[in-house]
């Protein structure tokens, strides 16, 4: 048996890239996984990885949510009470990303990344911590960014939202300490996901090279897999991490720690 075996687990932003590794990672290791997302696709994505991992419809599911929608996310969350009873694992990765320079930053754009990035995880945390503390039990992993530690031009929007991930964690956690509840942040870098790899088709470059040209700026010489995000978030929601909380974790094959050129 996994090391989740018996767990209940939800993952938002699951339809592909970091959120469906996540909830790969998780079912493997025998959780039954709830994947949720605005996209058709989530149910594909579903489908996927009860089919690689010979999983039931009822082992591993898709709920289309707009996590901006607190109606949304009641509906999909009575729905698992009622066949589960229960909730373990919340993983808030759902995330949007926009490039603009400051100044040319609207406020839809400014206000449309908030909605997703931080009201969304607050929404589904809010709407889930009732259930883990009657349990008095419960693991709350939200996905941040290097983004909110170090960040590019353009990203003003995208890295503030991420920091308030960050900082709502390390509040969090500490509110419900006293209920069992372990709330950590992951913290990844460049990962192959099909966001970054249609961010080089749309910049004309071919998307492999450009994965291949970012790993070579980093330490362990390559990005990361969204299988290895997953391996990280099995850790965070199993029974070997029960004495971490309020911590983020940077994975990243070491390149936050490095000196840049021009940093001297």
């Amino acid at each position: 048996m996994g090391t989740l075996a018996g767990e209940v687990a939800i993952v938002t932003g699951a339809a592909q890239g970091i959120g469906k590794g996540i909830a790969k990672a998780m079912a493997a290791q025998d959780a039954a996984v709830m994947l949720l997302d605005i996209a058709d696709a989530v149910q594909t994505a579903a489908e996927e990885i009860g089919r690689d991992l010979g999983k039931s419809d009822q082992e591993v599911r898709a709920f289309r949510v707009d996590i901006t929608d607190t109606g949304q996310i009641s509906q999909a969350l009575e729905t698992v009470l009622k066949d589960f009873g229960k909730v373990d694992i919340l993983v808030n990765n759902v995330a949007v990303l926009y490039f603009a320079p400051f100044v040319e930053m609207s406020d839809e754009i400014r206000d449309r990344t908030f909605d997703v990035n931080f009201k969304g995880m607050w929404n589904c945390t809010k709407a889930v911590v009732p259930t883990m503390m009657k349990q008095k039990h419960g693991h709350i992993i939200n996905i941040s960014s290097a983004a909110a530690i170090t960040s590019s031009k353009g990203l003003t929007a995208y890295s503030a939202s991420k920091g308030a991930v960050s900082a709502f964690s390390r509040a969090l956690a500490l509110d419900l300490a006293e209920f069992g509840i372990n709330v950590n942040t992951i913290i990844p870098c460049y990962v192959d996901t099909p966001g970054l790899r249609d961010a080089a088709t749309n910049m004309g470059v071919s998307p492999d090279l450009f994965l291949e040209k970012i790993g070579e700026s980093v330490p362990l010489g390559r990005v990361a897999s969204t299988e290895e995000i997953g391996d990280l978030a099995v850790f965070l929601a199993s029974r070997e991490s029960k004495y971490i909380t309020g911590q983020e974790i940077v994975i990243d094959g070491g390149n936050l720690i490095q000196t840049k050129k021009g940093d001297f």
